[in-house]
């Protein structure tokens, strides 16, 4: 649908505590769903793994956060990795890596990911991919964005990683070869498919196991995003998504994680998965939930960390 002129730039105001103190939330809808087009176009030729479209969304993605003020870390924003690809043999990637310096702490780190890799081109057709996952690619750089604007007091590490779909790849190379010391990571915030639901539910798992996140996140929901927890093996609540995206490379490392996304089974691996199907105001709401989310953290990151230690 077309987006209406009063929503280009929308405004969401945090709720009361333990939220911090800070300015409205204000994301660009229009320039959130530009990137979604972007990323989700024919020519991307859905972004895989090793491919000239998956190259060229990277390319894309670092320009935004050059864009947006985001420092590259380790002197570049492209960090190359290979796995195994089984009959495919050895195969290439590179994870796209940014750094917001903390103003107060800059050495203990939230970490912020979304996956940019898709399947590729299947029997001559494109799978674009669009909420799957430009929708969090986009998510993600309007977190980048409104953190440039308001520094953080603790150093966002902005990461789009690549080979999610191959089994977790990016995440898993990062790991072995973080940028950043592990022990510095209090938080990861995984945003996966957040573009569309009809009823404009977003899920936040990972509660079950860091329940002292839930309070934080009880009052990050901004219009017109309803936020509901589970699908983390809580009972009653939905499959169990821990292992289903690169917050679980983290879980792994014991590092508390809140992963952000949409029951999208209709659409999933679709070839129908493209941008004219995003759900332009429910993905500025996600996008500014995970700002909220995220903010909140960080004005909590110490009680956050203590909490991590204790459980």
């Amino acid at each position: 649908m077309p987006i209406p002129p009063c929503a280009v730039l929308l405004a969401f105001c945090l709720s009361s505590a333990p939220a911090a103190a800070g300015p409205p939330i204000q994301v660009d809808a229009a320039q959130i769903f530009r990137d979604v087009a972007v990323l989700a176009a024919d020519d991307m030729e859905g972004r895989r793994t090793g491919t000239a479209g998956g190259r060229k969304a990277r390319a894309y993605i670092a320009g935004r956060l050059r864009e947006i003020g985001v420092a590259p870390i380790g002197g570049a924003f492209e960090h190359p990795f290979t796995f195994s690809g089984g009959d495919d043999g050895l195969r290439s990637g590179a994870n796209v890596i940014g750094l917001i310096p903390g103003a107060g702490d800059p050495a203990r780190y939230i970490v912020v990911s979304a996956h940019y890799d898709h399947v590729g081109v299947r029997n001559g057709v494109v799978f674009n991919g669009a909420d799957d996952n430009a929708s969090g690619v986009a998510a993600l750089l309007a977190v980048a964005s409104a953190f440039t604007r308001h520094r953080p007091a603790h150093s966002l590490l902005v990461v789009a990683f690549d080979a999610e779909e191959a089994g977790l790849q990016g995440a898993r190379a990062m790991m072995r070869d973080p940028p950043v010391p592990v022990a510095g990571m209090a938080v990861n915030v995984n945003l996966d498919m957040v573009g569309r639901d009809a009823s404009h539910r977003l899920f936040a798992a990972g509660v079950r196991y860091s329940p002292f996140l839930r309070p934080y996140l009880e009052q990050a929901a901004q219009p017109p995003v309803t936020l509901l927890f589970g699908h983390d093996g809580t009972e009653g609540t939905g499959s169990d998504w821990t292992r289903d995206s690169d917050h679980y490379v983290f879980h792994q490392a014991g590092i508390p994680f809140v992963y952000f996304g949409v029951e999208d089974a209709e659409q999933h691996h679709r070839a129908t998965d493209d941008s004219d199907t995003i759900d332009r105001a429910f993905l500025a709401g996600s996008a500014a939930t995970a700002i909220a989310a995220v903010r909140v953290f960080d004005a909590h990151l110490a009680q956050i960390a203590a909490a991590r230690t204790a459980r």
